[in-house]
């Protein structure tokens, strides 16, 4: 089995399986994978916004109930935590929308919001917006990287058994020369 039926066989369920939580690289490679013809464009930005939305829909409704026992936990990160709920408190449009895009609150950033008290109904608004504008420009982004990427990946592809072969051969010479170093370190010296 190759990989590029993998890809079109499973690409959906995997890309949506990502974008519950971390997702930039899902949808990426979704996006690349959409550049290559093996999925459709438009449904990896339905499947990658689908995975997004639940996934911090999931995370915002954790927060809500069990947010400040979980946030507890993170004291050594409190002034990130205070900092985060002053920009909820203060723009929660621009905060909502924009955790998607900012390293490090991608996933503790829904349960800060969720524990903020944002009402739902606002909170899935703005969540469905920011899933929307994520999943257009990442997978926009390994789409357009796909043109990129995709002349080196089909090389890579044809050169990948050579290259699995070398890996082994360095990788026994490498085992085969720790083994002798060893064995040659256990034995006495014979003067």
């Amino acid at each position: 089995m190759d990989i590029t039926h993998l890809i079109e066989q499973y690409g959906y369920v995997a890309l949506f399986l990502g974008c519950l939580a971390e997702g930039e690289t899902f949808t990426l490679l979704g996006g690349v994978a959409a550049h290559e013809g093996l999925l459709h464009y438009g449904l990896v930005i339905l499947v990658a916004m689908a995975g997004g939305i639940l996934g911090d829909t999931a995370l915002f409704f954790l927060g809500r109930y069990y947010g400040a026992n979980i946030l507890k936990k993170f004291k050594k990160h409190q002034k990130q935590i205070d900092k985060a709920n002053r920009l909820i408190r203060k723009k929660p449009v621009l905060f909502v929308i924009g955790v998607r895009f900012m390293y490090g609150l991608r996933i503790i950033g829904p349960i800060i919001i969720g524990s903020s008290r944002l009402k739902p109904q606002k909170f899935m608004l703005l969540n469905v917006i920011g899933a929307m504008l994520w999943a257009v420009i990442f997978v926009s982004l390994g789409y357009v990287g796909g043109q990129v990427i995709a002349p080196w990946l089909h090389k890579l592809d044809h050169h990948l058994k050579q290259i699995f072969w070398v890996a082994l051969i360095v990788a026994l010479v490498w085992g085969a020369r720790m083994w002798f170093k060893r064995r040659a370190a256990r034995q006495p010296d014979n003067d």
